[in-house]
């Protein structure tokens, strides 16, 4: 394991290769330049499946160290999403800290870049929280270690959305022995994006949708195109419904959310939705619920960077994400063979990927 500061100044703190030893990181990388003030940090999980990707997260950060946990752990993630996809990628995350609506400009996202292309490959980013496409494209401009660039692969939200309907209809075949969602009460929290396209695949095939969401407008003008009914912020969790898809915020399954959904299923695009994987990921299955894993199902996104890393065609990137379905399948039925949660399958299937190439590659 290597620890990079390419200010110069090697972190002092025993505690950083603490945590990079515990959650089994190749590398983190500091970044520092105060005339144009950045502030990043690049995490290089693993690179056993192929070189890290994952997205370029803008924050403001209370500290460096909380920003240093943030990274650590969304790298992590990645390596375990882009595994269980099938994908020649690792994992790997980078942050910023700073305000994204003040801080940003062209020099920093540029000297973020060349940060980006000091790590030879071993590191490809992407859009997150905060970043726009105009700042990826300053950041391509120093290195071409970079996916999801305008004009190239698109709009991920349209790949992602499929690979949520893909997962919610694997998960309907196990708990209801039909994967079809014809008359199904389905309640979808957040209809940005992601979330809006997904309602287009459950009109089409007949579901009864209800929705949710903090902006009035787009609640009102989604409600009309795809005759959804509206319920509120809370009231969500109360109605009687199949399956509950969360698209916005992480976390919403939770100690109060659990003794209150009616659903069978959850199945949503948000990341991180369980607040306590190791608490609620039982709780899910002692109701009787299905959980198809976040990071699987939401998973198109990163698909689609691969199409662009790999030069795959929009129509194969489509079919890795129909994949989804038959990826889901495998997961429940793991998961209810040998008795433990989904999210626990999930991570066993992924890690069983990462060892096999690992050894094959000895």
């Amino acid at each position: 394991m290597e620890v990079k500061d390419i200010s110069g100044v090697m972190p002092t703190d025993s505690g950083v290769l603490s945590q990079m030893g515990s959650m089994g990181h190749e590398q983190v990388l500091f970044c520092q330049d105060k005339e144009v003030g950045l502030k990043a940090i690049i995490a290089v999980h693993n690179t056993v499946c192929g070189p890290s990707l994952g997205g370029t997260r803008m924050w403001n950060y209370a500290s460096d160290e909380e920003a240093l946990q943030d990274v650590l752990r969304l790298s992590r993630g990645m390596t375990y999403k882009n595994a269980i996809s099938g994908l020649d990628l690792g994992g790997g995350k980078a942050v910023i800290i700073g305000d994204s609506r003040k801080d940003k400009s062209e020099a920093l996202m540029r000297r973020f870049g060349q940060f980006v292309d000091s790590l030879g490959g071993k590191y490809i980013t992407a859009e997150d929280v905060g970043i726009s496409p105009q700042d990826m494209s300053w950041v391509a401009m120093e290195t071409k270690h970079v996916a999801g660039l305008p004009g190239k692969s698109g709009d991920p939200s349209p790949v992602t959305a499929y690979g949520v309907y893909m997962g919610m209809k694997a998960s309907a075949k196990v708990q209801f022995g039909s994967d079809s969602l014809a008359g199904k009460k389905v309640a979808v929290q957040g209809v940005g994006h992601v979330g809006e396209y997904l309602l287009g695949y459950l009109q089409k095939e007949g579901a009864e949708i209800y929705i949710s969401d903090i902006h009035e407008e787009t609640l009102n003008r989604v409600s009309r195109e795809y005759g959804a009914s509206v319920v509120g912020l809370d009231a969500i969790y109360d109605i009687d419904m199949d399956i509950y898809a969360p698209c916005a915020l992480g976390a919403t399954v939770n100690d109060d959310t659990l003794r209150r959904l009616k659903c069978s299923i959850i199945a949503g695009a948000a990341n991180n939705q369980l607040a306590n994987e190791l608490v609620h990921g039982e709780m899910v299955i002692e109701k009787g619920m299905i959980y198809a894993p976040d990071y699987l199902i939401n998973a198109g996104g990163v698909m689609n960077c691969a199409g662009e890393v790999y030069n795959i065609d929009n129509d194969e990137v489509m079919s890795m994400a129909e994949n989804i379905y038959n990826t889901t399948l495998a997961i429940i039925i793991k998961s209810r063979e040998e008795g433990i949660p989904s999210y626990l399958a999930a991570n066993i299937m992924a890690e069983e990927r990462i060892a096999g190439l690992k050894k094959d590659k000895k």
